[in-house]
């Protein structure tokens, strides 16, 4: 007899033992939940103090005019790039780079652990790079400070491991939060980036993180969104057709944007050591150059300068230029191993193209009425989507922003659209591309979105054994057996459900003068469990052991049967 035998467990201490391991389990996920709202506030503070040491910073370095005078434009970014070199190389090296890979590292390669000593290199070094005029933003450094902090208090409460890697993406999405002030965009990223899965558990930590962290940011700093945004809206249909030219354009602009990095930062770090204390300040002096020729806008994250052109207070043509020396004076900054982000970066540049377009479109269509700052907002969207390759982030990012879902149509379009161009063109993602670079094999969440779902109908057969009812005899069936010549049959066992037992078994029975007897009476108590063609394979790898196959049963009657899966078939499933 095939399945499991054995002595049916005592009904009353069974849903004892199951209250209490849920009992157990709802303290912890209440612990975690709490403990998501204490890392929230902490990161939440740090970041605070965090945006106040740049604009400190900005002031000290470059004055307090909005276009600094010569020499001072010059040598701020300069001679503080090589001040953060030196911090860098010899102090803080795990600073490099952006912070989302080292986070995404923390959780599937260090089991959770990001050193103090990152945040605090982290605060320092991004601050001033930043603050002195290098085209870098501050979003992701605060995600890995929040990730930081989170990673120290999980070690000091002595988490279990499992706890201990989820903690640095919470404090991940709380650094984000506050930083750029938009909760539901710092979940979505974190969990589409970072996570690339989430359960109940997950979703609530991550949310009260970053729902914390915005309160402790506007307490301290206003409730003032990122940029003051106009009236929006998306007036006539024809103008889709711009939309979807921003999406082209947003996507060229990334690809371009990518290779850039993906050509000149490896070389960048395989020169020679002594070199990589010099490459900053040849990036900020460049940059300084660009600011004294006129174009002090693309220095530092570049807020106030987005604002202007939501408002419409820029030439088409200068948007152009904006976002193309955008692109150049990120590049510099990045590649020379310079501490900081990309998210503002890639607002800028977005922004500024998705003015451009709308400018254009003004120019030779003017019945079409729709404001610029429809455009830049969503052309901040769509280099999102096109260079950070997060769409359902950038869509998000847009409308919770503008607060208008009025152009929730012109973002999908423009956002989809470079997202699937800028897959084609350029396959291999911005975070991905970095990782690979540093030698981190980490999990690529694009990928893992594309990847094909297995299903239990991929794998599944026809019925090819005999089906008896289970008020058969044994004498019967051992002849249907027979007439099949098959060692094992297949039981319909209603209203209990399926169950199997082999001919061997049956055979036993019948020499003990069992015959007559029907073969509900020896059926095991455990049946098997319902398999249905549309659950993920894994669903069927959990039962698969117990039994010799598992009937896959339709959904709208359980009756009914679709085909058998065992664990043969799985295999062969994954082998073709």
């Amino acid at each position: 007899m095939s399945g499991p035998v054995t002595a049916a467990p005592n009904p009353a201490e069974k849903p004892q033992t199951a209250a209490a391991a849920a009992t157990g389990q709802g303290q912890g996920e209440q612990f975690f939940l709490l403990l998501a709202i204490f890392i929230g506030v902490f990161s939440g503070l740090a970041v605070v103090c965090f945006r106040i040491f740049i604009e400190f910073c900005r002031m000290e370095l470059l004055g307090s005019s909005l276009s600094s005078s010569f020499p001072r434009i010059l040598l701020a970014p300069a001679l503080t790039g090589i001040a953060v070199a030196a911090l860098v190389m010899f102090a803080f090296p795990r600073t490099r780079g952006s912070g989302v890979n080292q986070t995404k590292a923390a959780l599937y390669i260090y089991d959770g652990y990001i050193p103090f000593r990152t945040a605090i290199g982290k605060f320092i070094c991004s601050g001033l790079a930043i603050g002195s005029g290098q085209s870098l933003g501050p979003e992701d450094p605060s995600l890995q400070i929040g990730a930081s902090i989170a990673s120290m208090i999980g070690r000091k409460l002595k988490l279990n491991r499992e706890r201990l890697r989820l903690i640095a993406p919470i404090g991940a999405a709380a650094g984000l939060a506050a930083a750029f002030n938009a909760p539901i965009s710092a979940v979505l990223f974190v969990i589409e980036e970072v996570i690339g899965r989430w359960t109940a558990g997950i979703l609530g930590a991550v949310v009260l993180s970053a729902v914390s962290s915005v309160v402790v940011s506007r307490y301290f700093l206003g409730s003032e969104p990122l940029f003051r945004i106009p009236p929006v809206e998306f007036i006539q249909p024809r103008e889709l057709i711009a939309y979807a030219v921003l999406g082209i354009v947003g996507a060229l602009a990334s690809v371009v944007f990518s290779k850039a990095i993906e050509i000149f930062r490896p070389r960048m770090k395989a020169m020679p050591r002594w070199t990589q204390l010099l490459q900053p300040a040849i990036a900020g002096l460049i940059i300084g150059a660009i600011g004294l020729a006129g174009r002090p806008e693309v220095m530092g994250a570049g807020y106030e300068f987005m604002d202007q052109a939501l408002h419409d207070q820029f030439a088409w043509e200068i948007m152009g230029i904006l976002a193309g020396l955008k692109i150049l004076s990120t590049v510099l900054s990045f590649v020379s191993g310079t501490p900081g982000g990309m998210f503002a970066p890639t607002l800028f540049i977005g922004g500024m193209l998705g003015g451009a377009v709308g400018g254009v479109e003004r120019l030779f269509f003017p019945s079409l009425t729709g404001s610029v700052g429809t455009y830049v907002l969503v052309g901040m969207g769509v280099l999102f989507a096109a260079f950070l390759r997060v769409p359902m982030t950038s869509v998000f990012m847009v409308l919770e922003v503008s607060g208008n879902y009025s152009i929730i149509v012109p973002v999908i379009l423009a956002n989809t659209l470079a997202y699937l161009i800028s897959r084609n063109l350029q396959p291999v993602g911005i975070f991905d591309l970095l990782s690979r670079q540093d030698g981190l094999d980490l999990p690529s969440m694009e990928e893992q979105r594309e990847e094909r779902v297995r299903r239990v109908e991929d794998a599944m057969r026809a019925v090819d054994v005999p089906v008896v009812s289970s008020q058969q005899t044994i004498e019967r069936a051992i002849a249907l057996a027979d007439e099949q010549n098959a060692s094992e049959l297949l039981v319909d066992d209603p209203p209990f459900g399926w169950s199997s037992v082999s001919t061997s078994a049956l055979e036993e029975l019948a020499r003990a003068g069992k015959a007559q007897t029907t073969i509900a009476h020896i059926l095991p108590e455990a049946r098997m469990p319902q398999i249905y063609p549309d659950n993920r394979l894994e669903v069927a790898l959990k039962h698969i052991a117990h039994w010799p196959f598992l009937p896959v049963i339709h959904r709208a009657n359980p009756r009914q049967l679709v085909g058998l899966i065992s664990l043969r078939d799985v295999i062969s499933t994954f082998v073709e």
